[in-house]
């Protein structure tokens, strides 16, 4: 096993890797204050790069997301229009069971007050959905594009699946009160994660403040997007009687994005404060780095068997870490090989160890150390003659480490 110390300071100031052998001197870690009490049933604070839980409380307690569930029908028509198989100039012909006065399931709730037989583009539905939350477009949408509401429900978890979110199971396209509907405040958070990174189109709409249809302007139903004190610039609201009051919200401070999650508050105000409340504890008191960054070398390491002698290896696009503001200068790194040698052939983005992030000598992140190009088999007296030093290596090696 190799494992080795190099202190991230130097990366970040674009001078040369520094390998320490030696032990390190730390300054006293400067810890930021606890997170503030948050009066909610249950919340989480993430940041969006690094993944890092900032604060959390009850985050995986199954509730009732309300609507919440459409951050994952956003997803889903997201990927449907990435993949091209909608646009968004195409024409939904509107069925009885989106009608917005004529469904039972969708009276006092929130719609876009669709009718059947209506002509509505899939980009006035999206809308319709994401700044409206109109219930009619959910089911207008998943109509279109997967046949029926229960196929679109497939989608959804399908997804959920996908990106992780092991405590949630969608039973609607909207949200409504639903037996063995559920989900949890990481999950919720999670899936936004996956909204800004795999659908930033999508996401973008989130920050529209109103949309109008049919002459009908309803503002968007995230009045933090009106906030003064936070960079507010999308995600969710949901309420239902048995859920309560919910929101996701994502706000930006420079290059740093946090995503915050409150379920279960007991007004519509008590949301919107807690969720202002730990967006602004996160941004004074963290700093998210990218020490190493996307297409950068970590280290260079020795290869056996190859076409060339040495490889890069790097973190790719898990090179940021989440710190108290401050603290870079502390910041170091280790890492450390799954195999005592690397050997051709190695692929692109192969995992061949561990980066560790450590912070006054603590160890606080762990990620990935990845292969940054594609090292192909040696010729046959390349690797013969590459047998020959590694065992030669193997034997005398230790006389001059």
């Amino acid at each position: 096993m190799t494992r080795k110390m190099t202190s991230l300071r130097s990366l970040a100031t674009g001078s040369a890797l520094l390998f320490l052998f030696a032990p390190t001197l730390y300054a006293a870690e400067q810890a930021a204050p606890e997170a503030p009490p948050v009066d909610a049933r249950a919340w989480i604070l993430m940041d969006y790069s690094s993944g890092k839980v900032l604060a959390e409380g009850n985050a995986d307690e199954k509730l009732d997301p309300a609507s919440l569930t459409k951050i994952m029908t956003s997803y889903v028509v997201g990927q449907a229009l990435k993949a091209g198989k909608i646009k968004l100039d195409d024409m939904v012909t509107i069925g009885k069971d989106a009608w917005a006065t004529g469904n039972p399931a969708l009276r006092g709730s929130s719609v876009m007050f669709l009718k059947p037989g209506d002509q509505v583009s899939v980009s006035d539905l999206n809308k319709g959905v994401i700044i409206q939350s109109g219930n009619d477009a959910c089911i207008a949408l998943a109509d279109y594009v997967a046949g029926s509401q229960d196929s679109f429900i497939g989608l959804m978890n399908g997804y959920a699946q996908k990106l992780g979110l092991t405590n949630t199971t969608f039973k609607t396209v909207h949200g409504l009160d639903a037996p063995g509907q559920f989900s949890t405040a990481r999950d919720m958070a999670l899936l936004g994660k996956a909204l800004i990174h795999d659908v930033p189109d999508e996401y973008a709409i989130h920050k529209e403040k109103e949309f109008t249809f049919n002459k009908i302007r309803q503002p968007n139903r995230n009045r933090l997007l009106w906030s003064s004190n936070v960079n507010v610039d999308g995600m969710k609201t949901g309420t239902t009687a048995g859920a309560g009051y919910n929101l996701v919200a994502s706000a930006t401070q420079g290059d740093m994005r946090l995503i915050s999650v409150v379920l279960g508050t007991k007004t519509d105000r008590i949301r919107f404060n807690e969720s202002e409340k730990l967006l602004t504890w996160g941004f004074r008191f963290f700093e998210t780095v990218t020490p190493i960054k996307p297409d950068a070398t970590f280290v260079n390491q020795r290869v056996w068997f190859g076409d060339k002698n040495e490889v890069n290896l790097g973190a790719g696009e898990a090179g940021s870490v989440t710190i108290p503001r401050g603290q870079l200068k502390n910041l170091k790194a280790s890492y450390t090989l799954t195999e005592p040698q690397l050997t051709a052939p190695l692929k692109k983005g192969q995992v061949v160890g561990t980066i560790d992030f450590q912070l006054n000598g603590k160890s606080i992140e762990q990620r990935p150390l990845i292969v940054m190009e594609a090292v192909e088999e040696g010729g046959f007296f390349s690797r013969m003659w590459d047998f020959v030093l590694m065992k030669f290596h193997s034997w005398f090696g230790s006389w001059f480490s």
